[in-house]
């Protein structure tokens, strides 16, 4: 941090930091659904053939994904035929409680210890299939399979891809102990990649889900890392002197974005992923450049004091001007720019008050998302329905979901633990 750093780049960088040192638990993620949308698809999704013998509960996980989503009611199932077959009698019992959409299935042990799972959406009202699968696992793939079924039927009723089997990662500290989380979407399955002594934040995906760039303070000065989730491997991005901060990868994961005080001031830089052909991206030692985030169109997104207040600019990563893309309000910072490239979210301040807000670049029209008091580093699911961030409940750390028109929310928290700094995973390739 530079000497001449406004109070609202401190106050969303420290506070970060204060609220990951009280943490004393595990970071196992508990989601409550807070808030869903206006309109509600009614969805039953009947007990699995097979499943309480063989396997997990998928229809269970199933349920709770479609919970979460905001956008889907479950329907009670209670004393429903146990069928993995479209049926004259379910169809007319699906209908008895209303339902829009019913899910059946069954899960079958196979060959060499696998399991045949099928399953089937049907469309209640018409009385037609609207998807129907089968998928050959084992037991462990049993919940990311319940992810993946989760996702097809979100997408056939609503129309965009489902996020279900994506992934989170965020930062807890538990003891004197910071950690680097990966878990499931739906905070299961949490493991740590990363512990140290020192804090660790501002972790990045990059596209390819495997590999994750973040800040450890390891080496008594912020330096980026770049790790491979799945080997554990990892590299110093930047060997350079100066504090090197806030990564962000390009859209084909080649390069790397990230703020650098190695030239005098906070200056964007861009590396190659590989840590080489460092260069320089802005030039104005004067003024405080970060927060950089690449877009799918190239441009890359960054938060600046230039104009004498914290505001959000964007620029060609080959340089050139700067163009200012946030004028209402005072400051607005941290910028993320959603896959369609279409809108952006950001951190608004509003009085004392740090709140989400999100732009459309077409209409220029900002809507506030949340209320604060301090809401912060905020990550798009890639399918751009929802916003996943820092928030402050009862008075500790917690990550929430809101959706972009702001009616569906979530709280993600840890039990008697502080858990900050999330970012959402692509979905899987």
């Amino acid at each position: 941090m530079q000497p001449h750093q406004p109070s609202f780049l401190r106050t969303l960088f420290f506070s970060a930091l204060l609220l990951l040192a009280c943490a004393r638990a595990e970071a196992q993620l508990t989601i409550d659904i807070v808030g869903v949308g206006a309109q509600q698809i009614p969805v039953v999704t009947s007990e699995f053939v097979g499943e309480a013998k063989n396997a997990e509960l998928l229809s269970s996980v199933i349920q709770a994904n479609l919970a979460r989503s905001g956008v889907i009611k479950n329907v009670p199932n209670a004393g429903l035929p146990r069928t993995a077959e479209a049926t004259a009698e379910g169809y007319a019992a699906y209908a008895t409680r209303n339902a829009d959409a019913a899910v059946v299935g069954s899960v079958t042990p196979s060959a060499n210890g696998q399991f045949q799972v099928t399953f089937r959406l049907l469309d209640v009202p018409k009385r037609t299939q609207l998807a129907g699968l089968v998928y050959n696992v084992s037991a462990a793939e049993m919940r990311a399979t319940a992810h993946r079924i989760s996702d097809v039927i979100y997408e056939k009723l609503t129309g965009d891809r489902g996020v279900f089997s994506t992934r989170l990662a965020y930062v807890s500290k538990t003891g004197p102990r910071f950690q680097l989380i990966v878990a499931d979407s739906d905070g299961v399955n949490a493991i740590s990649i990363v512990s140290s002594n020192e804090p660790i934040i501002s972790p990045a995906w990059a596209p390819d889900g495997v590999r994750l760039a973040y800040v450890s303070f390891e080496n008594r000065k912020p330096s980026i890392y770049v790790q491979n989730v799945s080997t554990g491997t990892r590299q110093l991005l930047v060997n350079a002197r100066g504090n090197q901060s806030a990564p962000a990868w390009s859209p084909d994961g080649r390069s790397i974005v990230f703020a650098s005080s190695q030239a005098g001031g906070t200056q964007l830089f861009i590396v190659g992923a590989d840590g080489t052909g460092s260069r320089r991206l802005t030039t104005n030692a004067n003024v405080i450049d970060t927060a950089p985030n690449w877009a799918s169109d190239g441009k890359i997104y960054f938060m600046s004091d230039r104009g004498g207040s914290p505001q959000v600019y964007r620029i060609d990563p080959n340089g050139g001007n700067a163009e200012r893309v946030t004028f209402e309000g005072g400051e607005n910072a941290n910028p993320k720019v959603a896959a369609d490239g279409k809108s952006m979210v950001f951190v608004k301040r509003e009085g004392s008050r740090y709140a989400l807000a999100i732009q459309d670049f077409a209409s220029r029209q900002v809507q506030v998302l949340t209320q604060g008091p301090v809401d912060e580093s905020p990550s798009f699911a890639p399918n751009g329905k929802l916003i996943v961030y820092a928030s402050i409940y009862n008075g500790r750390g917690v990550l929430a979901a809101v959706s972009a028109d702001g009616r569906v929310k979530q709280r993600l928290a840890s039990s008697g633990a502080d858990v900050r700094e999330p970012a959402w995973g692509p979905l899987p390739r």
